[in-house]
């Protein structure tokens, strides 16, 4: 599965890609894989490693990097919105009359710009579904009370305010737009998991049901690694095989699909271990497509 580093000409900015061995194919699923803040696009590669089953599932994998770095690395409308959507140019071009359908996966802030982006003419025109990575559900539960990393009191004062000025875009609470979308969180990040999902109801979808858990035995790839043993519940301790509870909400209109994960006993910088990614990247994959070309 070869890995490239492709150059956005107009930006002079790199992104990571990676493609098929068979180029050739013509069921092509885009994914533009989004890190969250603090973060760059080698680590979400890592994090959720979609990578892996290019040739498996039939993917196109982007990994960019947010231009903004102080206080610490975000997405901002300003310095990327241009780039991103060269990026995503630059594979429909490439790929044109290959693929199927057009992802956003995101994680954390990746994920709130995810959903901003989803209110823009192009990539609501574009995108055939949503993955949230641990980056905001429609219909959102609560963020667990001890959500967060270690920090002192002060710390917690500052990044507050840092996060209430800088990483909560203006959001409806229905997206208009017309798009898939899967929702995935650790347990210790959320109080406790709607059972009912409005992005359902909007497609007429049937109750939620539960499929059996997806069980890792292997761990993930990548973890926050500046706390180590020391860090919290909600943030994520070091990889370690893991298990996830899905459900589905059947018989959405247009076949959307629309489910919702949680990862047992993990928090929010945990990198998602090799099955739990596979079935999603399978989602993903099975989810129909075409607005990429409307």
């Amino acid at each position: 599965m070869p890995r490239e580093t492709i150059i956005d000409a107009k930006t002079e900015r790199k992104c990571f890609l990676d493609v098929p061995s068979d180029q050739s194919r013509s069921d092509l699923t885009f994914i533009l894989n989004i890190h969250g803040g603090g973060s760059v696009g080698a680590w979400q590669r890592m994090y959720f490693p979609a990578h892996d089953y290019v040739d498996d599932v039939g993917l196109v994998v982007a990994a960019p990097s947010a231009a903004t770095r102080q206080p610490m690395s975000h997405w901002a409308a300003d310095a990327d919105d241009e780039h991103l959507q060269n990026v995503v140019e630059l594979v429909l071009e490439r790929f044109r009359g290959q693929l199927r359908s057009f992802w956003l996966a995101g994680h954390s802030q990746g994920g709130m710009t995810s959903r901003r982006l989803l209110s823009t003419p192009f990539f609501a025109d574009r995108v055939d579904g949503w993955l949230s990575l641990s980056g905001g559900r429609i219909g959102a539960p609560k963020r667990a009370e001890s959500f967060g990393p270690p920090r002192t009191p002060e710390e917690r004062e500052r990044m507050a305010s840092f996060m209430q000025n800088r990483f909560r875009p203006p959001q409806v609470e229905m997206p208009e737009a017309d798009f898939s979308f899967i929702y995935a969180t650790g347990e210790h990040e959320i109080a406790e998991l709607p059972d009912t999902s409005p992005w359902a109801e909007k497609y007429g979808a049937g109750p939620r049901v539960q499929l059996p858990d997806i069980v890792d035995t292997e761990p993930g790839q990548i973890y926050d690694s500046r706390w180590g043993e020391n860090s919290t519940l909600s943030w994520g301790r070091m990889p370690r095989p893991g298990t996830a509870k899905v459900w589905i909400y059947p018989n959405a209109r247009d076949g959307r699909v629309i489910a919702d994960v949680v990862r047992v006993d993990k928090g929010h910088t945990e990198g998602l271990e090799p099955n739990i990614t596979r079935w999603l990247a399978q989602q993903i994959a099975a989810a129909p497509g075409g607005k990429a070309w409307a």
